[in-house]
Parts: C-alpha cells; structure tokens; sequence
C-alpha cells in the first residue's frame, strides 16, 4: 500500500510549543515565533544520506544543531556498468510502447552511461517514440530538458500512483521500458507483468557502502540511547540499510522503539517513507518532497513539539533538545541528569516517584544510580533546591 502524505508522528499534539501546565501560570509563548527562525540550536540530528548530505549539514548546522553524520549507502559509480549497458541495447531493440521515468538523475546517468557506449542517440529517439510517464516534477523536467515530452505524471510523486494510472490503459501485449532508482519497488514491476505487459528495466544507479559507513552503528547506538532528537533520511535504501544493520548489532527493536518515541524520523518523501511505515514508525514527510522542505519540517517540528519552557521562582526554564536554560543563562547537563530533569520539567509540577525516574536512566540503573544522578544534577543546577524531595513519595520541581 502507498504511503500519504503528509504523515505526521503520533506524538504531535495541538501544532503549538509543549510547554509544561505548572500550578504557576505559564509563559504565553507564541509558537511560530519559536519555530519561523529555524534555529535548531541545542538540537542533535542524524543524517544518513550520502549524496548531498555536505549541503543538508551544513543547512543543520548554519541553524545551531549538532549533526551525527553517518552514511547509510550511495551510489556507485557508473563507469564500465556493464549491465545497464546490456540493459540499454535491449531496450532498443524492443522499441517500447511506454516508458517510465522514476527519477530525474536516473534518467541524466542512463543518457550520459548510453553515451559512452555510443548508444545515446539510439536511446533518446526509442524513448521520443514511446509514451513517457514519470513521478514526478523533477523526473518531468529531465525528460524536456532532453527534448522528451511527457503524456502522464504522478499525483504523488509515487510509483504506486503512476502505476495506477497505466493499469487504466489495456496493456496486454505491450512493452513498458522502466528506468529503476537505488530502491527497486517489485510489487509495481508485478503489477505491469500481470496485466499483461512485457517489462524492461534499467537501472541507472546502484547502492553500495560508502567510506564512514562505520559511523553507523555509533549512529544507531545514540538512537536507542535517545541521543539524538531527529534522524533524517533520503531514500529508502538507506532506510533498510540502517534497519538491517541495526538486526545485525541486535538492536532493530529497540531501535524501531526509540523512532516510535523519543527520536523522530524525518524523510525527503513517501517512497523513502515506506521501510519506516511497514517497521511500524510514522515519519515526518514534508508536503512538498524536497530537501529544502524536510529542513524546514525539522525546524518546525522541533521548534514547535520539542520546546518545553517552564516558569518557576528560579527564573524561566527552557529546554531546547540538549540544551538547557535557566533565567536566560545556559546550564550544562551530563546526559543523565539531563535525562531526569526532563521527566521532572514534563511532570508539570506533579512528584515522581523513585521508581518512575529509574526508568528514565538508560540501561538497567538502580535505586544506586538514581541517588547518584540526582546529586549531579542538583550540584549542576544554579539552585539546588529547584529538585526537591517529597518524602515517602519522590522527587519534583520547586517552583
């Protein structure tokens, strides 16, 4: 089944900054204030990407966010692709009745690899006399700027869709040349065969495993620690490779668990939606799939779902991701201690119990740890009161 969009995460609540409802009136914040400058200052993000990710990190991190960059996959170089170029020459030859173009880079590497075998001439008089369809705006505009014309383009930018609109025609007999991307889709290539037509694919690029891919698993560690707030992704392949990796360390439940909670996943669209969606976890997926939009969708998101401010008589307290505030002056927090000062901020003033803030510490902490951690904090804290204890029953903030 295709995936909609937009998708948006379960946790999303009213659209507004999550601040905390203390027994002290809040601060009115306006929540489009927080979020239209895009600052991401105190945020850690994980980019997965390979191709164009210079750009989306340095986009991150001209913002204020830290960026974990560990590259899934990318694309192998085309040079000597024998078996695009064996795929090429039979496309030819069959002189297809329609043509499928997936991706606008696709169909630039398919022309430029014909090229170089001395076919390309060949290749775009086969795909003049065909009926083209492609998915979407980028993948159109490639096509005209190779002097192609297109007679059909998909409502969402999906496979599925354009699938959806050739099964209208009667395609028995017929011949559908399909220019694949990185993520081969075959229920679709399926569905063409079973209505009767024969199909031929190219694919113009493959995946293959990029140098600093051994940031991975650091990667999916600080996912499942809750380390980082926002994990981006760019295709879908990347998706599986990093879900894949995560079985390999023994860790994809966990992993699937911190993308359904405390870490959301963001993608430039619903086709690199999709791993993610039948995983279980529901992504942030722009309305428009570009990379621009899915930066801004993390600035929104953040800024709008991930903000918690608090007013208590030590001053303002705000929570930006890892960074905290307090009456405007910054605060360092080990990592655990920032972990519980969280759960006490998003009690809005309610007591924790013993029990409850264990929880919250990573891995399997005890009563120990907790007494330890709790003293770290207040001594990290400008006034140590601002935790108190509520004997017999736990811990809260004084506000």
């Amino acid at each position: 089944m295709p995936v909609s969009a937009p998708v948006t995460r379960p946790d999303a609540s009213d659209g507004g900054v999550v601040t905390a409802a203390p027994l002290t009136a809040p601060v009115a914040t306006d929540a489009s204030a927080v979020s239209a400058d895009g600052s991401l200052a105190g945020f850690r993000i994980g980019v997965t990407s390979d191709r164009r990710s210079g750009d989306l990190i340095d986009a991150l991190e001209r913002r204020g966010a830290r960026v974990l960059h560990a590259p899934a996959l990318k694309i192998a170089p085309v040079a000597a692709d024998l078996p695009l170029i064996e795929d090429t020459r039979r496309i030819i030859a069959a002189r297809p009745d329609y043509a499928v173009v997936t991706t606008a880079y696709g169909l630039r590497r398919w022309s430029e690899a014909a090229d170089a075998a001395g076919v390309g001439d060949a290749l775009l008089d086969v795909l003049g006399t065909s009926k083209i369809y492609v998915r979407g705006p980028k993948a159109r505009g490639a096509v005209r700027a190779a002097g192609l014309t297109d007679v059909g383009i998909s409502h969402d930018e999906t496979t599925a869709s354009l699938v959806n609109m050739m099964l209208g025609l009667d395609l028995r007999g017929k011949t559908v040349a399909v220019q694949l991307h990185g993520y081969t889709d075959y229920r679709q290539l399926d569905r063409l065969r079973q209505a009767g037509a024969s199909v031929l694919t190219a694919t113009p690029y493959r995946w293959v495993k990029p140098a600093g891919s051994d940031q991975l698993p650091r990667l999916i560690e600080t996912v499942c620690n809750g380390g980082l707030d926002v994990v981006t992704f760019t295709s879908a392949p990347a998706v599986d490779a990093v879900l894949s990796t995560a079985s390999e360390m023994g860790c994809r439940e966990e992993f699937v668990q911190a993308l359904r909670g405390p870490v959301a996943a963001a993608v430039v669209g619903p086709v690199t939606a999709q791993p993610l969606v039948e995983a279980g976890i529901s992504p942030l997926i722009p309305e428009r799939y570009r990379m621009g939009a899915l930066i801004r969708l993390v600035c929104e998101y953040l800024g709008q779902h991930r903000v918690l401010q608090y007013p208590s008589r030590y001053g303002l307290i705000e929570l930006r991701g890892k960074n905290l505030r307090i009456d405007g002056n910054a605060v360092e927090l080990a990592p655990a201690p920032m972990s519980l000062f969280r759960a006490l901020v998003e009690a809005n003033g309610a007591v924790l119990s013993r029990e409850q803030l264990v929880g919250v510490l990573p891995g399997d902490a005890g009563e120990h740890a907790l007494d330890m951690t709790i003293s770290r904090l207040r001594k990290s804290l400008p006034e140590p009161n601002l935790v108190g204890t509520v004997i017999k029953r736990g811990y809260r903030l004084q506000i």
